[in-house]
């Protein structure tokens, strides 16, 4: 791939925050901006707002831009630009991201899932550099996934490909949004997080320091866990085995140089790469737990910005070379 000689805007859609940057052609990201989502007021005001932090971003950067590449989760059409209802923003029903960019910027715009992009960015300057074989997971509001396969990045065939997070983790477990029951996202992701510490809580009948909280939030999960607290602790370890036990799936199935974790989930500390480390050893097919490296996310926490550049950079050379 050619490196680019021109800038791109970078828009980052998640269910609770947006980032927006403008990425520099050796990777670099400038005029960052990171706003709450405020999902609840709906697509055309998110997207205004987001719109609106590009802009600035470009203003700040002073940099000339050369596309835009938008990152969001799944599932969504990329050919087209369309999200269409992603789980984490369910009133999203085909909203045409894309077009809507290119109109708003003058530039073309290229969307990507979320976790794929995480994986590009990765790839091109993160912890991925130079493998041919990995596996991006995040943990985050959601759980989210992107794969690299012998040098390319997997995207399945309707664009959607590596959806970890809904791999099945507890069999006849926890609804998950994506409505099954026992996905990882339903154990792993910040959200499902402080839902099972909330129900433990409601029908506990022993002390948690968890009890005098207005909200708990994955954070507060596991500061008490840290701290000793038992009915935290449980919730957490529970989590780290969910983990561990995906993590080793995939492992198992594809046999990665990496594994690169990222998500603010992955922001608790050393405990759940040290416990998911010993998972894989422990229970792994051994070659493959032999060749594996576990890494933290290099990019964290933009990932995602700098894979929705690369992304939009890759689809604008491949039709370019058409």
């Amino acid at each position: 791939m050619t490196a680019p000689t021109r800038s791109t805007l970078a828009l980052d859609i998640g269910g609770t925050k947006l980032a927006v940057g403008v990425v520099a052609p050796d990777g670099s990201v400038h005029g960052l901006r990171v706003i709450p989502t405020d999902k609840h007021e709906g697509p055309d005001a998110v997207l205004a707002r987001l719109f609106a932090a590009g802009h600035l971003a470009i203003a700040e950067a002073g940099h000339d831009v050369g596309a835009v590449g938008i990152s969001c989760g799944g599932p969504l059409d990329a050919d087209t630009g369309v999200v269409m209802r992603p789980l984490n923003l369910p009133d999203w029903d085909d909203v045409p991201v894309g077009p809507l960019a290119a109109r708003e910027f003058g530039v073309p715009a290229h969307l990507v899932n979320d976790a794929t992009a995480g994986m590009l960015g990765e790839a091109a300057s993160g912890a991925a550099v130079g493998a041919r074989n990995a596996i991006y997971l995040t943990l985050s509001t959601g759980v989210g996934g992107g794969a690299v396969l012998n040098g390319l990045p997997h995207r399945g065939a309707a664009g959607n490909g590596g959806e970890f997070g809904h791999v099945m983790v507890r069999p006849f477990g926890r609804r998950c949004t994506c409505g099954r029951l026992g996905c990882l996202e339903a154990y792993a992701s910040g959200t499902s997080i402080a839902a099972r510490a909330r129900d433990a809580v409601a029908s506990a009948t022993e002390p948690t320091v968890l009890a005098a909280l207005d909200t708990v939030r994955a954070e507060d999960v596991v500061a008490a866990a840290d701290a000793g607290d038992p009915l935290a602790r449980r919730i957490w370890d529970e989590t780290l085995d969910v983990i561990g036990q995906a993590v080793t799936d995939l492992v198992n199935t594809f046999e990665p140089d990496v594994v690169v974790l990222g998500g603010g989930v992955t922001r608790s500390g050393g405990e759940l790469f040290d416990r998911v480390r010993r998972t894989i050893d422990a229970t792994a097919m051994a070659p493959a737990a032999a060749a594996v490296r576990l890494e933290r996310a290099a990019l964290a926490p933009y990932e995602c910005l700098v894979g929705a550049a690369v992304h939009a950079v890759t689809r604008i050379e491949e039709t370019t070379h058409v």
